[in-house]
Parts: structure tokens; sequence; C-alpha cells
């Protein structure tokens, strides 16, 4: 089985993934930095997203919970250096992109690799905030839930 290591190898692998499991991926990498969220709206939606059976109407609700609280928080971003205000915002926002629906999906977007650099920008703004106790590289993570899924759907 591959391992994924690279940027490029991940990309390669969400990019073979149909919309259902690059939610679900998406979803894992949000899910890696949920503790920085403030809003338990976020904290459900992220649930709802890893769910494989989740009902459509629960997915659009859930999407519209993240990218309006992401939105919200939209503004606190650059203010005043509050790093974790931030990494709240990047939570919601890589919540919303694992969730977003086809229709809103641009084309060449991949869903879950906009919920990847979402996900790491939350974990920068973390590091900036600096406690020795954060958890390790994002990337790192990133590419460990990447062998997981492939291991799960492989």
């Amino acid at each position: 089985m591959p391992t994924i290591s690279t940027d490029q190898d991940l990309r390669s692998l969400l990019n073979k993934l149909p919309a259902d499991q690059q939610r679900i991926i998406g979803a894992r990498f949000a899910d890696s930095v949920k503790h920085l969220s403030r809003d338990e709206r976020v904290s459900r939606a992220i649930a709802t997203a890893l769910r494989a059976d989740a009902a459509a109407g629960e997915l659009e609700d859930a999407y519209r919970a993240a990218k309006a609280y992401a939105t919200k928080t939209y503004t606190d971003c650059g203010k005043d250096t509050d790093w974790l205000a931030q990494a709240d915002h990047f939570v919601a926002a890589a919540a919303a992109a694992a969730l977003t629906p086809d229709n809103l999906v641009p084309e060449k977007t991949n869903r879950a690799w906009k919920a990847a650099m979402q996900a790491r920008m939350a974990n920068n703004c973390e590091l900036v905030e600096g406690d020795d106790d954060i958890p390790g590289d994002a990337v790192q993570r990133q590419y460990a839930i990447g062998d997981e899924f492939l291991s799960a759907v492989g």
C-alpha cells in the first residue's frame, strides 16, 4: 500500500476520490483541529460531515451552519492578532469546505484539499499563539489521515 509523504501524494489521492469521500476525509482534516473551535455548531457540522450515512438535508444544514460561522468570524481575522479567534475561523472554513455542495464547488476545486489548507491555517494560528503542548505538525497529521483513509477504502 502506498504511503503519503508529500503534498503531491496527498493531492493525488484527494483528486481521485468521489465527492462523498472528499467530504469525509475533508471532515477528518477539520476534525483534527476541532479543539480550536469556539462554536458547537461547527463541531456538530464536522460530526455530520464525518457520517457516511448523513442525509442530504443534514449535510446541507451542516454546511450552512459552518459557512455562516466562518463568514461571521472572517472579520476577526487580522484584528488585534487574536490568533485563536483566527484559528476558530479557519476550523469553520475547513468544515464548510468539506461540506460544500456539488453545485457550489468551482471547477478544478477539490473540497478535501481546500479543507486541508484551512485546517493547516488553523494549526498555524495555534502555533503562533504558542504553547509547548501544541500537537505536532498538521501536514504530517494530514498525511497520516490520508494513509488511514487509503487503508480503510483500499
